[in-house]
């Protein structure tokens, strides 16, 4: 997942869309507040940040990340008008792991994030999840409460993979019908629900992890 903090709208509009088209996850926001509430419900795994905010400006953003202990190594390349060689090295002086002045082309601001990623290492797949005692390894196959291993179908083990791997965010029925069964499905999602039905009911005790989010769909983790 990568988070755009941006205040311009047409410009984080087509940088989310680049990146989502390219096969990265991506959420923009427009104000540093909205930006610290996300990363509360789930880490990213880059930060793009523009240094001319409303509110708390990009340095700030980035003088906080680097100074709490669960951010200190998140990858974060500033995105900014400004060019003077002033912002550049302070930004860089404060942490940053990389900088593009706009005007930027897409592809190469795409290229830029690959690169960051791979030096970081953030953009290897993760095969490990745990929330709150229920654990999911995807090289092993298993899932398990607390050690204890729960037994699940194949779709419902895929289907809690899908969750936990975008814990705190609203998943539609739609989406996790493309994702989990494979295919696009604009009429009966019922499906969805009959395998959250018995999900829940196998996670017992933590099976409330699950919520739906009425007229929307379904997510797991984030706030009860």
């Amino acid at each position: 997942m990568i988070y755009l903090v941006e205040d311009d709208d047409s410009i984080r509009e087509l940088v989310a869309y680049t990146l989502q088209n390219t096969g990265f996850e991506a959420l923009g926001f427009s104000c540093g507040s909205d930006f610290w509430a996300a990363v509360k419900q789930r880490l990213p795994s880059l930060a793009l940040l523009d240094i001319m905010l409303p509110g708390e400006d990009g340095l700030a953003i980035l003088k906080r990340l680097r100074g709490s202990p669960g951010t200190a190594k998140l990858p974060v390349m500033m995105l900014t008008a400004k060019g003077t060689e002033f912002d550049r090295v302070l930004g860089l002086d404060l942490g940053a792991d990389d900088y593009l002045p706009k005007p930027f082309g897409m592809m190469e601001m795409v290229a830029r994030v690959k690169n960051l990623l791979r030096r970081s290492g953030a953009g290897e797949s993760k095969n490990e999840y745990n929330i709150e005692g229920l654990s999911v390894s995807v090289p092993k196959h298993a899932a398990s409460i607390d050690g204890e291993e729960i037994s699940l179908t194949l779709k419902e083990f895929d289907l809690l993979v899908y969750l936990m791997s975008n814990a705190g965010i609203v998943l539609t029925r739609d989406q996790i019908l493309s994702s989990v069964w494979d295919y696009d499905f604009g009429g009966e999602t019922r499906t969805v629900d009959v395998h959250i039905r018995t999900l829940r009911s196998k996670l017992g005790g933590l099976g409330g992890l699950i919520q739906t989010v009425r007229g929307v769909g379904y997510r797991i983790g984030g706030a009860r």
